[in-house]
C-alpha cells in the first residue's frame, strides 16, 4: 500500500506563479585540477533544474521531488536542524536567513530536472544555485543578487556549511552561465569567455561513480608526489615550474605518484592553450578537438580515471565524425562528452550504440527566473 502524500498543491502548477532554472555544466579542460588551486575552463549547459513556485499564505515551502521520488516540508521562518549530510534544500535556507532574507509566504513547489544526477554533471550544484534563486524571489522584499554573488552563497550552502572540500567551478557555471575560464585559488574568480562553442554532445555511460572515492584517492596521490618533488626540486612550484624542468626529478618518485604529477603538470599546459586558442578572434575547430583528446589521454592514462565503457563510447564518437571530446567530471564512470560541430546527430547514436544514452547539448544561461 502506498502512503498518503505528505501535501497536495493548493494551486494548479498551470498557474504557477514563477519558475527558476538552472543548468549543469562540463568541464572543458582543467579536470582534477582545481582542488590544487590550477584554473579550469568550464561551460553551463542546457540540461536544466526546473522549480515551478506557486505561492501560498500557510508560510510553508512543500517540496515535491518526482524525480527521485521525495516530498519534503520546510518552515522558513526558523533555522533548520539538518536531517542528513549534504541537506542542501536546509542549509540553503539558514544561507538565505544569515543574508537578512524573511519569508513570511509559502509555496507548493515541483522540482524536476534533465541533468545527469551523480554523473559529473553538477546536478548538486545546479540545484543549489536554483534553490538559492528560488528563495531570494520568495524573500520579502525579494532579493537581486548578482551572479557571482549567488555563486559564493551556493559554495557557502554546498561546501562550507558542510565542512566539506570543494571550489566554485560548479557553483559559477550555474549562476553565470556561458563558458568561463575560472581562478580556482581562494577567493576565486570567473571570466566569461567570448566564445561561440557549438557542436558538442554529452553522453552518460550509465555507469555510477563514487565521485568523493575517486577524487581523495587522486589529490592524495598527487599531493604526495609534489611532496617528494619538493624534495628533489626545493623550488617546484605547481603553477611556474615547466614540464621540462621536472621530467628529470620524476623519475625519482614512485611511479604512481610521478605518473598523477606529470599528468596533471601536463593538463595545466593544456589548459593554458586552450585559453589562448578561445580568446582568439578566430580559431580551428580541430584544434580544439586535438586538445580535448590530449587532456583526456593525460586523464585515462595519467590519472586512471577513465573505464573500458568511456573509452569504447569515445572511440565510437570519434568513428563518427567527432573531433575530440573527454570523460566530464571527477571520472570512474558517469559522463563524457565529445566536440562535434556538423556531426552531432551521428554522434549521439554512436553513443547510444556504445550502451550509453546521449543528447545533443548547447552552452546555456545561468540561474534564471521565468
Amino acid at each position: 500500500m502506498t502512503s498518503p502524500p505528505l501535501f497536495s498543491y493548493t494551486k494548479s502548477m498551470s498557474n504557477r506563479d514563477f519558475v527558476v532554472s538552472a543548468p549543469g555544466r562540463i568541464c572543458l579542460f582543467g579536470e582534477h585540477q582545481d582542488y590544487l588551486g590550477l584554473p579550469v575552463i568550464a561551460a553551463a549547459i542546457n540540461r536544466r533544474i526546473r522549480a515551478e513556485v506557486c505561492t501560498s499564505s500557510d508560510g510553508i515551502l512543500k517540496l515535491d521531488m518526482p524525480d527521485i521520488g521525495e516530498k519534503m516540508e520546510i518552515n522558513p521562518s526558523q533555522e533548520q536542524a539538518y536531517v542528513h549530510s549534504r541537506d542542501y534544500l536546509r542549509a540553503g535556507v539558514n544561507v538565505m536567513r544569515r543574508e537578512g532574507a524573511r519569508f513570511p509566504r509559502g509555496a507548493d513547489i515541483r522540482i524536476t530536472s534533465n541533468i545527469p544526477m551523480q554523473a559529473g554533471v553538477s546536478s548538486s550544484s545546479a540545484l543549489v544555485i536554483m534553490w538559492l534563486r528560488l528563495l531570494c524571489q520568495m524573500a520579502e522584499p525579494s532579493l537581486h543578487p548578482d551572479p557571482e554573488t549567488l555563486a559564493r552563497w551556493g559554495h557557502r550552502t554546498e561546501v562550507l556549511e558542510f565542512h566539506e572540500p570543494g571550489g566554485m567551478m560548479d557553483h559559477f557555471c550555474a549562476a553565470l552561465g556561458g563558458v568561463l575560464y575560472i581562478d580556482t585559488i581562494p577567493p576565486y574568480r570567473a571570466e566569461r569567455l567570448p566564445v561561440q562553442l557549438n557542436g558538442l554532445v554529452l553522453a552518460d555511460s550509465k555507469q555510477p561513480k563514487a565521485t568523493v572515492e575517486v577524487l581523495a584517492s587522486r589529490r592524495q596521490d598527487v599531493t604526495e608526489g609534489i611532496a617528494l618533488l619538493r624534495e628533489k626540486i626545493p623550488h617546484f612550484d605547481l603553477h611556474t615550474t615547466p614540464l621540462e624542468e621536472a621530467e628529470e626529478a620524476l623519475k625519482y618518485l614512485p611511479e604512481r605518484n610521478a605518473r598523477r604529477v606529470r599528468a596533471n603538470l601536463v593538463n595545466r599546459d593544456l589548459t593554458r592553450r586552450a585559453l589562448q586558442l578561445l580568446r582568439t578572434d578566430s580559431w580551428s575547430p580541430q584544434a580544439l578537438g586535438d586538445l580535448l583528446l590530449a587532456h583526456h589521454a593525460q586523464l585515462r592514462d595519467g590519472l586512471e580515471v577513465s573505464t573500458p565503457k568511456i573509452e569504447k563510447m569515445l572511440e565510437a564518437a570519434l568513428r563518427a565524425g567527432a573531433l575530440g571530446g573527454k570523460v566530464n567530471g571527477s571520472g570512474g564512470g558517469g559522463c563524457l562528452f565529445a566536440y562535434a560541430p556538423g556531426r552531432e546527430e551521428e554522434v549521439v547514436e554512436a553513443f547510444k550504440s556504445a550502451g550509453g544514452d546521449a543528447w545533443r547539448v548547447r552552452v546555456d544561461t545561468g540561474a534564471a527566473v521565468e
